[in-house]
């Protein structure tokens, strides 16, 4: 069989590949490079003998990711400020439920937690084929999963809100915070709210995590006088991470994505990407 034929029969498990391992690993650049590595290795494996070309690949990409991971939690102890995935805007494929929040509650687990969770609750993949991926029996694969899901419970969606609402508050939580109406602000936001920005030390953001609506209202007073001189675009609104929110051009040109997790009581946190490193991936210039 020649290259041809090993594109053929990849390219079409590429996407669920990719989804793999960006949920692994947080990052669109790495899991193109595990995906691009699984097809450098369905390139040399006698494909005639492979029974199940996905369930084979579906091995490959999430060993590749169980690697990475080591290497990644090493470079992110030395990370400038809170770290956050890259933010994917309006996924074209198949949807799950693997939101912002829960990416984040999945970089507590250990590897093969993750790997367990994922491809189990996730992918819907069996545990046989599971303990073959990350070698460990079925059982002990069982158990990676039940643990991981105690863990992530409290991350997982509570509260549905209907993709027209939450962009709906989504504008009009732009419009107040950049217009400087703290009161219409205030409104929006839940008590306990949070505030997490990602600059990587590359753009200014806030290096600790912003706690309470006085806090926020606070920050966002002093923010308004910036936007009265130079005022943030919206590219445009939709679901980041699978929340509500806005790819922006802010003051100084810089690119930022706005995510906001809703819950009953108004917007519980706010997820806001500056660093250009994971941003370019969007293609906003």
């Amino acid at each position: 069989m020649t290259g041809a034929d090993a594109a053929a029969s990849f390219d079409p498990l590429r996407p669920r590949l990719a989804r793999i391992a960006y949920r692994m690993l947080g990052s669109v650049a790495d899991a193109e490079d595990m995906v691009q590595g699984a097809f450098v290795r369905w390139l040399g494996t006698d494909r005639a003998a492979v029974r199940e070309p996905e369930a084979f690949l579906r091995r490959v990409v999430t060993r590749l990711c169980l690697d990475q991971i080591k290497s990644a939690r090493a470079r992110r102890e030395t990370y400038v400020g809170p770290w956050l995935p890259e933010p994917i805007v309006e996924e074209e494929e198949e949807a799950d439920d693997v939101t912002l929040p829960l990416m984040l509650a999945l970089e507590r687990l250990s590897p093969l937690e993750r790997a367990a969770f994922l491809l189990h609750d996730v992918f819907g993949v069996s545990f046989d084929e599971i303990a073959e991926t990350i070698d460990r029996d079925p059982a002990a694969c069982r158990q990676l999963a039940s643990r991981a899901r105690g863990h992530v419970r409290s991350a997982r969606p509570r509260f549905d809100v209907p993709k027209e609402k939450g962009l709906e508050i989504a504008a009009a939580f732009f419009a107040a915070s950049r217009s400087g109406d703290m009161a219409g602000l205030r409104s929006l936001l839940a008590a306990d709210v949070s505030l997490y920005s990602d600059g990587g030390g590359k753009v200014h953001a806030g290096l600790r995590p912003i706690h309470g609506v006085d806090d926020m209202i606070k920050l966002h007073a002093s923010l308004a006088r910036f936007f009265a001189k130079d005022m943030s675009r919206v590219v445009r609104y939709g679901l980041i991470n699978g929340l509500p929110g806005f790819v922006t051009i802010e003051p100084g040109g810089v690119l930022q994505t706005t995510a906001l997790a809703i819950g009953e009581a108004g917007i519980e946190a706010i997820y806001v990407m500056r660093n250009p490193d994971k941003l370019g991936h969007l293609g906003v210039q």
